[in-house]
């Protein structure tokens, strides 16, 4: 069945869904199916080039002594055939990890809102991010990363 482009609007949405679900799960080899071997990162935790590059970035930056969640509003996504771009608001709470299994994490020591942009391409295996460049828009509490360095 040939794609359209309402199907493509929600592939590329669920490949931004999922990029996040990797990251928050701490399935970092996972990303070598929601990124293109050439994609460029961004974002306020640094700038990254080339898959492997940016899944080292990713992992780094969303450590697993924290829990990471992503909350991903408002994709607007536009295809133009084997191209499309995406903007979408994200906000990530960084919250301690060491909390007992099955108890409530405290309230998170950090929260970020993000403006996203992404380019997504098609390949034969499906779509792939070629690009993600985020922008602050505000951030409550100390920043872990801030805190590691």
């Amino acid at each position: 069945m040939p794609a359209t482009v309402e199907t493509d609007r929600t592939d590329v949405t669920q490949l931004i869904y999922r990029l996040y679900a990797c990251m928050d799960e701490g399935r970092f080899a996972d990303l070598t199916t929601v990124f293109s071997p050439a994609i460029s990162v961004r974002t306020p935790g640094g700038l990254a080039s080339g898959r492997d590059a940016v899944i080292a970035q990713a992992s780094r930056n969303h450590s697993t002594a924290e829990r990471v969640q992503h909350f991903v509003h408002n994709p607007l996504v536009e295809v133009d055939g084997d191209h499309a771009t995406v903007r979408a608001d994200v906000i990530v709470t960084f919250t301690p990890g060491d909390t007992p299994e099955g108890r409530p994490a405290p309230e998170p020591r950090y929260t970020l809102s993000e403006r996203f942009h992404y380019e997504a391409t098609r390949f034969p295996a499906g779509w792939r991010l070629s690009r993600v460049d985020g922008t602050p828009v505000w951030a409550r509490g100390t920043n872990p990363l801030a805190a590691q360095a």
